[in-house]
């Protein structure tokens, strides 16, 4: 029996290989080659076959069990390294910092780990640095993969006004050098640069405002401005969007924001919160609208080196220029410009034309709950304004508005005003009658009738009416009870000397100012006993038998 241990030599099989690629496939000569190298080499023909398909196979230059760690099993050294993995998460902060792996491995074996599973220990000398760090790189574990955010994804919408990006940023300018307004007590406002993209086409409208923070006034103005139909040809950029996508900001969260985008019929979406957890950042979805604030800041702002606008309007006139050119910019994958693109992609009805200035003021009020006076005014910053009589004293919802002085009152469902300010109280030379409601004149009759009402006396005394008498089953109850217990009294006094004081006080005087016969008197007395009602008796019969008193 052959050896099937045994391998013919590299060479042989090499010209094996070349005698056998001289023959057809179905030759016979085939088997009786193969069979002489065989009896050649003292093996099988089946060794023969089997080296033959081993000789091209590649073989690996690496162990057999690369990859598999050998100081534990595998289940138990990829259990360690996501504990470590999970301290190295946990101990992570802002700026990028966090436990190493050497540092992390002596935790798990000096002290343990506590875990939803008890605590975790490793035995010492077992992980090494290196075997982790392999095991946490190859199970993708390590720590640059764990903090890599998920994968974003992109939308588009399919027409124009369909979705706006609205976003704000502090222009690099920071301030101008006279801006229009300025509150008094707080410096100059800040120069922001406020922005709204189109989704479908990235056409892209924005204006400078002085502000103070991130003010919905302020929103609301701009948006209004991009809303609606602008006094250059070159922009024609317009309309009421179906939503805004904007950030979590003051701005979104304002009730009067969402009042005047919801009485447009505007959605306002706003971008998922970050979460370590999830590996969710908020940037990657702020793109669309940071994209043009990252052009005008690189290609219009920093010529503001050379020359300064000095207010924001000559800052928004330059700013035209700079927007026009970008708007006819090359769209993001389609073979125009974003303006042709805007205009190609409106929806078959058209824009959704902007309201006037005077109906958006109406939207923009804000409500507040207040208390009107007894005179009927109410005060709004300052401004008084006298609203209608049979509301004083009433907690009542303010509408006053944000770009007007007009004051709307809602109470019990019903909306009052509008209300312009005051005027101040009537001059005493003047008679007004004073008129009153239809409310206050049903309260007046309720009144006089108040005094008109009477009842028999039956009402008070009950008249001829048996008592009446417990239900059955609280009847047939019993009450139960606690036995009065008195309270604690001490029978003798705690020391000898407040016995002293107690006698002091029973004789109205001082003890020192007694004479000595009764001084040793009472010393034996307390000597003997403390007891409270045998010292205040033996002193009252002492006394009493001396004639003293």
């Amino acid at each position: 029996m052959a050896d099937r241990s045994k391998r013919p030599p590299g060479e042989a099989l090499v010209d094996l290989r070349r005698r056998l690629a001289l023959l057809s496939p179905r030759d016979p000569a085939r088997t009786e080659v193969t069979s002489r190298a065989a009896e050649a080499y003292g093996v099988s023909v089946w060794t023969i076959y089997r080296a033959l398909r081993e000789l091209t196979r590649p073989k690996s230059v690496r162990r057999s069990d690369h990859g598999s760690p050998r100081a534990a099993p595998a289940a138990a050294m990829e259990r360690y390294a996501e504990i470590i993995a999970a301290l190295k998460i946990r101990s992570s902060n802002k700026k990028g910092r966090h436990l190493s792996t050497a540092r992390a491995i002596r935790l798990l074996e000096e002290d343990g780990v506590e875990t939803p599973g008890g605590l975790v220990q490793a035995p010492p000398g077992l992980l090494r640095r290196a075997t982790v760090d392999r095991v946490l790189r190859v199970s993708g574990l390590d720590h640059a993969r764990i903090i890599r955010p998920i994968a974003a994804v992109r939308f588009q919408a399919k027409r124009a006004n369909e979705l706006w990006h609205f976003d704000m940023s502090p222009s690099d300018l920071k301030q101008v050098e006279a801006p229009l307004w300025i509150e008094p007590g707080r410096g100059k406002p800040t120069l922001m640069l406020f922005s709204a993209v189109d989704d479908r086409s990235g056409v892209v409208y924005d204006e400078y405002r002085c502000v103070y923070g991130e003010e919905a006034e302020a929103a609301l103005r701009f948006l209004f401005n991009a809303m609606a139909p602008k006094p250059d040809a070159e922009l024609p950029f317009q309309g009421i969007p179906a939503a805004i996508y904007m950030d979590n900001g003051p701005v979104s969260r304002s009730k009067v924001f969402q009042s005047v985008m919801g009485s447009l019929g505007v959605r306002v979406l706003t971008h998922m919160p970050p979460s370590e957890a999830e590996r969710r950042t908020p940037e990657r979805s702020k793109g669309k609208v940071e994209r043009p604030f990252r052009t005008i800041k690189e290609v219009h702002e920093t010529l503001y080196h050379f020359h300064k606008p000095k207010d924001e309007a000559e800052a928004n006139l330059w700013l035209r220029r700079a927007l026009v050119t970008y708007n006819n910019g090359d769209h993001r994958s389609e073979p125009h410009s974003r303006i042709e693109d805007w205009l190609m992609y409106l929806p078959p009805s058209g824009v959704r034309a902007m309201c006037s200035w005077e109906r958006f003021c109406a939207f923009a009020r804000e409500p507040e709950r207040r208390i009107v006076a007894g005179d009927a005014t109410v005060s709004v910053e300052g401004v008084s304004y006298e609203v209608e009589p049979e509301l004083a004293g009433e907690t009542v919802t303010l509408w006053w508005g944000l770009f007007d002085q007009e004051l709307f009152v809602e109470f019990a469902g019903k909306r009052f005003g509008p209300y312009q300010p005051s005027r101040g109280a009537i001059p005493l030379y003047r008679y007004r009658k004073y008129q009153k409601s239809r409310a206050e004149e049903r309260i007046d009759k309720v009144v006089q009738l108040a005094n008109q009402l009477g009842l028999p006396r039956a009402a008070v005394t009950g008249g001829d009416r048996p008592s009446p008498s417990l239900p059955p089953a609280a009847a047939s109850m019993p009450v139960p009870r606690t036995p009065f217990s008195e309270p604690a009294t001490e029978v003798a006094f705690p020391t000898p000397l407040a016995a002293r004081l107690a006698i002091s006080v029973q004789l109205s005087r001082p003890l020192g100012g007694l004479p000595e016969p009764d001084r040793l008197f009472i010393d034996a007395l307390l000597a003997e006993t403390l007891d409270r009602d045998t010292v205040a008796t033996r002193v009252r019969e002492h006394f009493r038998t001396a004639g003293r008193g």
